[in-house]
């Protein structure tokens, strides 16, 4: 066989709040289907297309994913054993999946050079003339199957890994919704500023520089640009007395502002960041395994949420966060300084997201202009879950979202995987509305 690309792995304050809240989360996601690219459609000009054949025979009604910009598709071979998707980027790299459970029974995807552990995966890139082609030569072989039990083991690793990450963004935005009462929408651009300066600073196409300079750099700038846009933006307006449903509104034009100045730097396509640990996983147990780079991201994560709650409950800084976040009238009165606290949240929070993107950018994989946009909701969604303005309860949303949207795709497609970790979020919140951790506000 012949392979020409290599595989590929009267209502109460917090209810009223809670409402607009609600509100400006449907205008976000109206807003960003019309402000982002569209997803790939027949309306597209370029194709990735195929044929699945058995000993030259074709193959109906075998399924394929294909993942790429754009977002991923799934289709199924007709009578002919062909395929094709239409996509909006040329010059891409694509990535198709054969999904072997609907092969016929003892059939399996083959390597005759015997140097490919997963031929049913194909990484191609698209020319310049808009088109990409993906064979797949099937031949009769044993094939590998996984227990549902080590495939949700392997999920549960999965969401962890994503949970942690998306903590990282909620606990900042959780800080900043409790000490300011802003529901900063632009947070999720925080979080691409982290993946487009670590592209700057370590791309061999760019400025180089070895990525443990590169990366500590990228965080203290994340840092540095949370710092300016409270100084600049949003402690202006607080000092001119602007409402939390202005600043709201103000803070979804800067989401758009960051996100189309990203997009006129970087282009529409997708990016990488170099290599940051190998890309051979490691086995646990049966057929349960885990990457360096996976493990790397969960230690570091993890890492900085034990060192970010010592400080928020030992420290006199952390305590006076959590003071302003329970009443900041009463804190201003017992003598702490609310504007330094509130800076220095701001820093916090962006050095969070800065963090937050450079792990999400190896996790997608790929840097996008976008990128932030697309766990937006996901952050909102563990941040209302473990109760509104609480670090803690962000934290312990996150870690329920992100593993609740990796083994949610056991059951359904992929492209749906989100839908279950926002059910959830409904269900609890019909139970119980602060939230997981959240306090219930009394009137009176």
């Amino acid at each position: 066989m012949t392979r020409s690309w290599a595989p590929s792995r009267g209502r109460s304050p917090r209810r009223a709040r809670a409402g607009w809240l609600l509100a400006a989360l449907l205008a976000v996601a109206a807003i960003g289907g019309i402000a982002s690219p569209a997803s790939a459609a027949e309306g597209d000009p370029y194709t990735v297309s195929g044929n699945v054949q058995l000993d030259g025979e074709p193959l109906e009604g075998v399924d394929l994913a294909i993942d790429g910009p754009g977002g991923e598709q799934q289709v199924t071979t007709d009578a002919e054993g062909q395929w094709r998707v239409w996509v909006p980027e040329r010059g891409e790299t694509y990535t198709v999946t054969l999904d072997e459970e609907t092969l016929p029974e003892g059939i399996a995807v083959i390597d005759e050079t015997g140097e490919d552990d997963t031929p049913n995966v194909v990484e191609g890139e698209m020319g310049q003339g808009g088109r990409l082609a993906v064979n797949f030569f099937i031949g009769e072989g044993e094939r590998n199957t996984v227990s549902f039990v080590d495939q949700l083991v392997q999920r549960i690793f999965q969401g962890l890994n994503f949970g942690l990450m998306l903590a990282l963004a909620a606990v900042g935005i959780s800080l900043v919704y409790g000490t300011t009462r802003l529901s900063n929408f632009a947070h999720a651009e925080m979080v691409t500023f982290g993946a487009v300066v670590a592209y700057a600073l370590a791309s061999p196409a760019t400025l180089a520089w070895p990525l443990w300079i590169a990366l500590p750099t990228t965080v203290v700038l994340s840092a540095g640009m949370g710092l300016a846009l409270d100084a600049g933006l949003w402690r202006p307006l607080r000092r001119r007395g602007t409402g939390v449903v202005q600043l709201m509104i103000v803070s979804i034009g800067l989401s758009l502002a960051m996100r189309f100045t990203f997009q006129f730097f970087i282009g529409g396509g997708t990016l990488q960041l170099p290599e940051l640990a190998p890309t051979a996983t490691i086995p646990l147990f049966g057929a349960v395994a885990i990457s360096p780079m996976e493990m790397i991201s969960m230690a570091l994560a993890l890492v900085v949420l034990v060192v970010f709650a010592v400080w928020l409950t030992y420290s006199r800084l952390g305590k006076a966060t959590r003071a302003i976040s329970d009443n900041p009238q009463l804190a201003a009165a017992t003598g702490i300084d609310v504007d330094f606290v509130v800076r220095v949240v701001w820093i916090v929070a962006g050095a969070m997201a800065g963090l937050a993107g450079i792990l999400y950018a190896y996790y997608r994989p790929g840097i996008r202009f976008d990128m932030g946009m697309h766990i937006l909701l996901l952050v909102f969604a563990a941040v209302t879950l473990g109760g509104l303005g609480t670090a803690y309860g962000a934290l312990v949303g996150a870690l329920i979202v992100g593993v609740l949207t990796e083994i949610s795709s056991l059951w359904i497609p992929a492209d749906l995987r989100y839908v279950g970790a926002l059910i959830v979020l409904i269900l609890v919140l019909l139970v119980r509305p602060q939230g997981i951790l959240g306090r219930r506000e009394r009137i009176g």
